[in-house]
């Protein structure tokens, strides 16, 4: 983990959606270990522009949750350690965005390092953009130094920089905004990438609105890869701010969302508003593969 959550929880306390000491990474077991293991998803507002967020592990063993969420986002920032460079990680997370077309935001983290080298490591996370067949496009990426322990960020070394401010013009320069101004027109399409549950709502969904627009008691289509086809309808929409998720009567496309009243859901299906409506395409993550050497 090159600081990911750290940086994740220094852009909310920035931002006036965190306090100090609270992270994303709540579970016990990430507490323990200082690692991330579940992909985690919150929201920021910056200059009056709702910045959604998902935290994904990154080590390799986790895979399958970064590989669920990458269909649903917009942009990727990809972190790396200014003293150890791209690690094996590195390059699964960073394949699966640019065989998707997405345009990775690069932050060289931990530039406070006695051993740093960020410059260097620039030049090597080019070279891994390269051997992966980044199109033109994606080479030229943008690349911001930061000390996410600090909550800084900057877009040359030598810049004085003592928040995060440069990082969050990037993401609004780059990142292209989701069209919420159609919803109107266009039925519904969500596709959960994740679950959750609770003790008296049961099992919860939680993607991206990709069309059209979601309001409480609803009656929705769920459609899966097979083409069964089902009926369910929306008890309660939440969407993330910060660390908390907060309940609302309707969302937009372009949000992500906690949905409640499908208990049969699963990650994958396509939620929409006509049975006519096709299928978004499954989300397929890649076997878990073992090698073994008898000697």
């Amino acid at each position: 983990d090159h600081g990911k959550t750290t940086l994740t929880d220094a852009l909310m306390r920035q931002t006036g959606m965190a306090e100090e000491g609270v992270s994303m990474d709540s579970n016990a077991l990430e507490q323990e270990r200082g690692i991330t293991i579940y992909s985690k998803n919150t929201s920021v507002y910056y200059r009056d522009t709702k910045i959604n967020i998902v935290d994904t592990p990154g080590h390799a063993d986790f895979g399958s949750e970064v590989e669920r969420v990458l269909r649903s986002i917009d942009s990727v920032v990809l972190v790396v350690d200014a003293q150890e460079g791209p690690m094996p990680q590195t390059k699964f997370v960073l394949k699966k965005s640019l065989d998707l077309g997405l345009k990775p935001i690069v932050v060289i983290n931990k530039i406070d390092k006695q051993a740093a080298r960020p410059e260097e490591v620039k030049e090597m996370v080019f070279e891994l953009f390269l051997d992966l067949g980044a199109s033109n496009e994606q080479l030229d990426f943008i690349t911001l130094y930061a000390i996410a322990r600090q909550g800084i960020a900057k877009i040359n070394l030598e810049d004085e920089s003592n928040d995060l401010t440069p990082l969050l013009d990037a993401i609004l320069k780059e990142v292209p905004p989701a069209s919420s101004e159609d919803a109107d027109s266009r039925p519904l399409l969500v596709q959960p990438f994740n679950l959750a549950y609770d003790n008296f709502l049961g099992r919860l969904a939680i993607g991206r609105i990709y069309e059209g627009r979601v309001k409480k008691n609803a009656t929705v289509i769920i459609k899966n890869s097979e083409g069964a086809i089902r009926s369910g309808k929306i008890t309660k929409i939440y969407t993330f701010e910060g660390l908390k998720r907060k309940e609302v009567e309707e969302a937009v496309a372009g949000d992500i969302v906690m949905l409640a009243g499908l208990p049969d859901i699963d990650i994958g299906e396509t939620i929409c508003a006509n049975a006519d409506q096709p299928a978004l395409p499954a989300i397929l993550i890649d076997e878990p593969t073992i090698s073994l050497n008898f000697l």
